[in-house]
C-alpha cells in the first residue's frame, strides 16, 4: 500500500510539473489548428488555415529563412572559435589562463539585453549597419562561451595520450588537433552545435537591437502582436516549437544516445 501510494505521489508529482511547462504550448499547438479569428473555446477546426495564411506570407517566410540562416551559420563560427578556445586553454601553457577562461565564460551570466546593447554601441562607433551580419555577430557573442564550456569539458588527458602518439608518429600540431583531436571531441562539438542553434533560432532581444529592415522569425512575430491579437501567431509559434524539438531529437539520437553506447563497458 505504501509502495502504491508513494508511486501515486510520484505520478501525480510529475503529471503537474509536466502540465505546467507543456500546457502553454499544447495550447498554442491546439488553437493553431482554430477555424476562427480568436483562440478561445470552443474549439472550431481543426484547420490548417492560419498554416497555410503563413505559407502566403512573405514576411514570415523571409523572417523564417534568415532565422534559419542566421542560427545554422553562427552557429557554426561559434563552435570553430569554442573548438579553438578550448584545445588552445587545455593543451598550452598561456599567461593568466585562469582569468581569461572567466571572462569567456563571463557572456554565459550577462543578460542579453546588456551585451545587446553593448553590440549596438560598439557598431554604431566603428559605422557598421544594423543587418542580418550584425544579428549573426551578436550570436556568435553569446553561443561562443556555450560551444567553448562544452568541448573545453569534454578534453581529458586520455585525449593527450592519443595526441602524443600522433605526434611521437611524425603529425605537427595543426595536423593532431584537425585529424585527431576533432574527431574525438564529435560529439561535444555536434552537440554544441545543436545548443547553439537552438539558443540562436528564438532569441529575441540581441536580434531587435541589431537587426534593421532584414528581421528574424521572433522579431516579425513580435510586429504582428502590436497589431493586436494575430491567428498566424499561433501557427507561427507551433512551427517554432516543433524546430526545436526536432533539433533537440536530432541531438538526442546522434549525440547522446551514441556517447551512452560508446560509454558502456566493453
Amino acid at each position: 500500500m505504501r509502495r502504491w501510494l508513494d508511486n501515486a505521489g510520484t505520478g501525480s508529482y510529475l503529471l503537474l510539473l509536466y502540465g505546467f511547462i507543456y500546457l502553454p504550448v499544447m495550447t498554442l499547438v491546439l488553437f493553431s489548428f482554430q477555424e476562427g479569428r480568436f483562440p478561445i473555446p470552443p474549439f472550431n477546426g481543426p484547420s490548417l488555415r492560419w498554416y497555410e495564411a503563413v505559407a502566403a506570407d512573405g514576411k514570415l517566410t523571409s523572417a523564417l529563412t534568415h532565422s534559419l540562416l542566421v542560427a545554422l551559420l553562427s552557429s557554426a563560427l561559434a563552435c570553430v572559435l569554442g573548438f579553438l578556445a578550448a584545445y588552445g586553454f587545455a593543451r598550452f601553457r598561456l599567461p593568466g589562463a585562469g582569468p581569461l577562461k572567466v571572462m569567456i565564460t563571463a557572456p554565459l551570466t550577462v543578460s542579453y539585453l546588456i551585451i545587446g546593447f553593448g553590440l549596438l554601441v560598439t557598431l554604431n562607433l566603428v559605422g557598421v549597419s544594423r543587418s542580418l551580419w550584425t544579428v549573426g555577430i551578436g550570436h556568435v557573442v553569446i553561443n561562443t562561451p556555450l560551444c567553448f564550456a562544452i568541448i573545453y569539458a569534454s578534453l581529458g588527458e586520455h585525449q593527450r595520450n592519443i595526441e602524443r602518439a600522433a605526434q611521437d608518429l611524425g603529425a605537427s600540431d595543426l595536423r593532431v588537433m584537425l585529424w585527431v583531436t576533432a574527431p574525438m571531441l564529435m560529439p561535444s562539438i555536434v552537440a554544441a552545435y545543436f545548443l547553439s542553434v537552438t539558443f540562436s533560432w528564438d532569441e529575441f532581444i540581441i536580434a531587435f537591437l541589431l537587426s534593421r529592415f532584414d528581421v528574424t522569425l521572433p522579431v516579425e512575430i513580435w510586429s504582428l502582436l502590436r497589431s493586436g491579437l494575430n491567428p498566424k501567431t499561433n501557427a507561427v509559434g507551433s512551427v517554432v516549437f516543433l524546430v526545436s524539438v526536432v533539433i533537440v531529437l536530432l541531438l538526442e539520437f546522434t549525440v547522446f544516445r551514441r556517447r551512452g553506447w560508446n560509454d558502456r563497458p566493453g
